[in-house]
C-alpha cells in the first residue's frame, strides 16, 4: 500500500479520497475546510496541517481543486516544494488545458513525473468509486498513475500527451450540457403536447433520442433511475460547474477556431439559469427555466 497526500477534499475530492483509504493507502489528506478534514478523518484518512506537510514523504499526489488558479498555487507552494522527486503526480481537477501543460511542464522540469486526470460521474460515481478517467501524460506516467485511479474509478483511459486529459473532459462536458437542455426541452414539449412523461421516456430511451442525459440522468422527477430530479435538483453536477466547463471549452474553441453553436448555446441557457439565483441547483434543474 501506499502513502497518498490527497489536496481538495470537496463535494468530489471527498469521496475519491475515502475510497483510497478504504483499499487500505495510507491517505494523508488536507482541505481549507475543517469541516472536510473531519469527514475525511471519520473515512480513513489522516487529515495534515497544510498542503506541504500532507505531501511530505508521499509516494502519490493527487489534487483535486476547482480552478486552474488553485491547481497552480497548490503545485507552486507545496506540491513541487515539498513532494518527493519519486513520487507520481495526478492532478484530477477540470482546467484550461494550456494550464495543465504549464504545471505539467513546471513538475517535469523539477523531475517529477505528472499526470492530468479529470473525472466523469458526478458526486455518486465519486463516493461509489466508479468515476471515469481521462487522463493526459506519457505512457510511464499513466502507467504509474493506473493502478491508483483503479481504485476510484471503473473507466481509466489514457487520452494522450500532457493536457490531453482535460482536452477530453471540456469537449465531454460540451457535449454533455448540449445533450441536457435538449433533453430538457424535449420533455418540456412532450408534456405540452399532452403526453405521458413516463411514456415517453420509455419511449424516447429505447428510440433514436436516448441519450445519457435520458437513460442515466434523467430530468424529470419520478421518471427513470433515481437522479437528482427525485431530490429537488440538490446533491448532484452543479449548475455552476457545468457552467465553468462550458466556458472552457468555448475559450478552447475560440483558441482553435472551432465552431461549436450548440455548445455556445447551452453555455449561454447555463449562464442565464445560474444568473437566475441557481448555481447551486443540478444542472437537470435547467428543465424548470425552459418550461417557463
Amino acid at each position: 500500500m501506499a502513502r497518498i497526500a490527497f489536496i481538495g477534499l470537496g463535494n468530489m475530492g471527498g469521496g475519491m479520497a475515502a475510497n483510497l483509504a478504504k483499499a487500505g493507502h495510507d491517505v494523508r489528506a488536507f482541505d481549507l475546510s475543517a469541516e472536510a478534514l473531519d469527514r475525511a478523518k471519520a473515512a480513513g484518512c489522516l487529515p495534515a496541517d497544510s498542503a506541504a506537510a500532507a505531501c511530505d514523504g508521499a509516494e502519490v499526489v493527487v489534487t483535486m481543486l476547482p480552478a486552474g488558479t488553485h491547481v497552480e498555487s497548490v503545485y507552486d507552494e507545496s506540491v513541487l516544494t515539498a513532494a518527493p522527486r519519486t513520487a507520481i503526480l495526478i492532478d484530477c481537477s477540470t482546467i484550461p488545458v494550456a494550464t495543465a501543460r504549464a504545471v505539467a511542464d513546471r513538475a517535469a522540469a523539477q523531475g517529477f513525473t505528472m499526470v492530468d486526470a479529470p473525472v466523469s460521474g458526478g458526486i455518486a460515481a465519486a463516493n461509489a468509486g466508479t468515476l471515469t478517467f481521462m487522463v493526459g501524460g506519457s505512457a510511464e506516467a499513466f502507467g504509474r498513475a493506473e493502478p491508483f485511479l483503479d481504485v476510484m474509478g471503473k473507466a481509466v483511459i489514457h487520452a494522450g500527451g500532457a493536457g490531453a486529459g482535460q482536452a477530453a473532459k471540456i469537449c465531454n462536458n460540451m457535449l454533455l450540457g448540449a445533450t441536457m437542455v435538449a433533453t430538457c426541452e424535449s420533455f418540456a414539449l412532450a408534456e405540452k403536447l399532452g403526453l405521458d412523461l413516463q411514456t415517453y421516456y420509455d419511449i424516447a430511451s429505447q428510440a433514436s433520442g436516448q441519450s445519457w442525459s435520458m437513460t442515466s440522468y434523467c430530468p424529470v422527477p419520478g421518471v427513470g433511475p433515481e437522479t437528482p430530479a427525485d431530490r429537488d435538483y440538490q446533491g448532484g453536477f452543479a449548475a455552476a460547474l457545468m457552467l465553468k466547463d462550458l466556458r472552457l471549452a468555448m475559450d478552447a474553441a475560440a483558441g482553435t477556431s472551432a465552431d461549436t453553436p450548440m455548445g455556445a448555446r447551452a453555455a449561454e441557457l447555463y449562464q442565464r439559469f445560474v444568473d437566475d439565483g441557481n448555481a447551486a441547483t443540478d444542472f437537470s434543474g435547467i428543465i424548470r427555466m425552459l418550461k417557463g
